[in-house]
């Protein structure tokens, strides 16, 4: 049977207990009016039974029955589960103290006295009435609060985990030992084209002047890391830690406190002091990898550190001095995101103190067969195998694959081949080169407003844009990354452009 919304609450239920039928309809004929349901016994047992089967909001108890008198059938009711919570006012004859106390003693709440007075029965059942429905009320609150509490006191223990298990990770970011600083020298970088050697004359500057701040730019796979690697382990700063931050894998509502740590109490969680990302790498370097994904906000809070030298933990009151040499990276085009708002022109050219452009594999050809001789060496020493020779055939194919993820993806390739080859020769069945993707620009089916390469330049900034585009991806037969690097701009903008071309779908 489905209930209306507007359907009224049931009438609380009132148990009378006296053996007297004028005191009940006394009674009955004063609480009836006032919309309450009336349930009437003459003694004790009868009470009891009653009341656990009907559980009454209030109960009106003589004091004199026969079977068992007032007091008893009290303290039964409050040693039953069923009935225990449920207020007794007495009813008596006799304005006793020694009757109230007794009343009161075995769990009444209140009296009133025959001969009865309407108002005042009327008053003393609803000011219990209101009390007991505030109870239940504040059983039902402290029951939920219980459960939050349990549930606080789960996250706050899963949170003291995860506290303990960072504290565990900076601890381990501390100095590594003179074989592993060795082991990222500048020896560690492999290759001799005019690119590879720039940037080692770059990474023994930078040896130099253990202060200045790093901005690596290039594409994923390039090895920024490794550079930013080679230079804090050959300068000065190589015997204090080197910690590496992933920004774009910071939570955004932790940033904050793993970068410049929290003092106890900074949140619900933080059950101890925490040092953070700045504050471990004291001394030593700060290397924050994927620069351009960090939120704005953290960016100003960032700033601020760069300039003066001081972090303040979430929480703190006071700021700290740190010495710490930051080495930003990032395969973004930030001058682009500093057009769109969404980095800060200041913070760049805090970072770019000095800039270090890492070149993309393509662009270096003649280094493949020295990374490849570098590879099989390494892993073959780790497999325990010899280290194999390499067919011609599979150099040529190679040597001839555009590796669109860098040194990264020929490094997976070299791995997976020796597995497949077990240490002998590497073959071309060996190599799993995955198609590069095609950047040839989508044929348009409308006139394109690109001109063709004989056209003359037009004085209009952006056409002539749209021209040197368009000549650049001709004369590279369509790829937009060689394109780029022919017009000395980041291929970010030769997508927006090509995009911005695309015809209009009718509707």
């Amino acid at each position: 049977m489905n209930t209306s919304p507007c359907t009224p609450p049931e009438p609380e239920k009132i148990l009378l207990v006296d053996d007297v039928p004028a005191n009940l309809a006394v009674l009955t004929g004063a609480l009836e009016p006032e919309g309450f349901e009336i349930l009437a016994v003459a003694n004790g047992p009868d009470a009891l039974r009653v009341a656990a089967r009907a559980r009454p909001a209030l109960i009106m108890l003589d004091v004199m029955l026969p079977r068992m008198d007032g007091f008893e059938t009290c303290r039964r009711l409050k040693q039953m589960e069923a009935t225990r919570e449920i207020p007794v006012i007495f009813i008596t004859a006799r304005n006793e103290t020694e009757n109230m106390v007794a009343g009161f003693a075995a769990g009444g709440v209140d009296y009133v006295i025959k001969p009865f007075a309407t108002a005042e029965v009327i008053s003393r059942v609803n000011t219990h009435l209101r009390i007991g429905r505030l109870t239940r009320e504040l059983r039902e609150k402290n029951r939920v609060l219980e459960t939050r509490t349990a549930e606080l006191t789960a996250e706050i223990d899963k949170r003291r985990q995860a506290e303990s298990a960072l504290q565990h990770a900076d601890e381990k970011l501390a100095v590594l030992s003179d074989l592993e600083a060795s082991r990222w020298a500048v020896t560690g970088l492999v290759g001799r084209s005019p690119y590879l050697e720039k940037i080692l004359a770059d990474i023994r500057r930078l040896h130099q002047f253990s202060g200045t701040s790093v901005l690596i730019t290039g594409e994923s796979g390039t090895g920024k890391e490794l550079i930013a690697r080679a230079i804090h382990f050959g300068g000065a700063r190589a015997k204090a830690p080197f910690v590496p931050v992933n920004c774009v894998a910071i939570p955004a509502e932790l940033a904050e406190s793993m970068l410049f740590g929290h003092v106890k109490g900074a949140f619900t969680g933080a059950m101890t002091e925490r040092k953070g990302h700045f504050e471990t790498a004291h001394g030593g370097t700060l290397f924050l990898d994927e620069i351009g994904d960090m939120p704005l906000p953290l960016q100003a809070k960032l700033l601020r550190v760069l300039e003066d030298g001081r972090v303040t933990p979430v929480g703190a009151s006071e700021s700290r001095q740190v010495d710490v040499r930051v080495i930003a990276a990032t395969n973004a085009d930030l001058d682009e995101r500093i057009a769109r708002g969404s980095f800060r022109q200041d913070l760049y050219f805090r970072l770019a103190r000095y800039l270090v452009a890492t070149p993309a594999l393509r662009d270096r050809p003649d280094d493949v067969p020295l990374l490849l001789q570098h590879f099989l060496h390494h892993f073959a020493t780790e497999m325990g195998l010899k280290s194999p020779q390499l067919s011609a055939e599979a150099l040529a194919a190679l040597q001839a694959h555009p590796f669109p993820g860098n040194v990264r993806e020929l490094k997976n390739i070299v791995e997976r081949a020796l597995i497949e080859s077990g240490g002998e020769t590497i073959l071309p069945r060996h190599l799993h080169l995955r198609p590069a993707p095609s950047l040839t620009p989508p044929v348009r089916a409308a006139e394109p407003r690109l001109r063709p390469e004989a056209a003359p330049l037009p004085l209009n900034l952006a056409e002539a844009e749209e021209v040197l585009i368009q000549r650049a991806l001709q004369q590279t037969g369509g790829n937009i990354a060689e394109a780029a690097r022919l017009l000395g701009i980041h291929r970010t903008r030769i997508y927006r452009k090509l995009a911005q071309e695309e015809p209009a779908v009718a509707d």
